[in-house]
């Protein structure tokens, strides 16, 4: 005979187990359930979360945070560059031709980014650009070489100034703003979609 005590934590054991197992699959397009991109910790599987009753908590969850700080960034950074959204970034993440740059501080790259970015701070991103093929130059660098990199730049979300900071600098340092994407959402919206978050190990 089964414990009294026992039978309500089994039941509900069950029921979740068999809503899970008749969960609608959640893909990230109609035709596409995942994306594997190569990183420099091995492959990683890009996907939903398949939980059908999901929802988005912890501090990305906020939506009122004060402003100045938070304030509302513009769709387009600087002019020139492009805004772009999750799917572009998936396929930026395989593309060899462009590095996707995570323009936080290292306190919040720590904390959870997207799968095979890499981190410059944006208080560096006007220094480093020698590693998108820049040469350097007296007066900041040379960027028209056909080995400079396109960059899709992000942050933490709509509300984040630290991408669209490493923009404008780059641009001022001479990187060209047609090799530059933005995506505004960030990890705010990444989050919000349920993808695969990769955590420092």
């Amino acid at each position: 005979m089964l414990n009294p005590v026992l039978k309500p934590v089994l039941t509900a054991a069950l029921v979740l187990a068999a809503t899970a197992a008749t969960a609608d699959p959640v893909g990230i397009t109609r035709d596409m359930m995942s994306v594997t991109v190569d990183t420099p910790q091995g492959p990683v599987e890009i996907a939903r979360v398949q939980d059908n009753d999901a929802v988005f908590e912890g501090d990305f969850a906020r939506i009122a945070r004060p402003c100045p700080d938070f304030c509302i960034q513009p769709m387009i950074p600087a002019e020139g560059v492009t805004p772009v959204g999750e799917l572009e970034m998936l396929a930026f993440l395989n593309d060899p031709e462009v590095v996707v740059i995570d323009g936080r501080v290292r306190r919040d790259f720590a904390g959870g980014s997207i799968p095979g970015a890499i981190n410059v701070p944006y208080t560096e991103a006007s220094d480093r650009l020698g590693e998108l093929g820049c040469e350097p130059d007296f007066d900041g660098w040379i960027c028209d070489g056909d080995d400079v990199k396109s960059v899709a730049l992000y942050c933490n979300g709509p509300w984040c100034g630290q991408s669209p900071t490493a923009a404008r600098r780059m641009i001022a340092a001479g990187f060209p703003a047609g090799k530059l994407y933005y995506y505004r959402a960030g990890m705010q919206g990444w989050r919000m979609l349920g993808l695969t978050v990769a955590m420092p190990e």
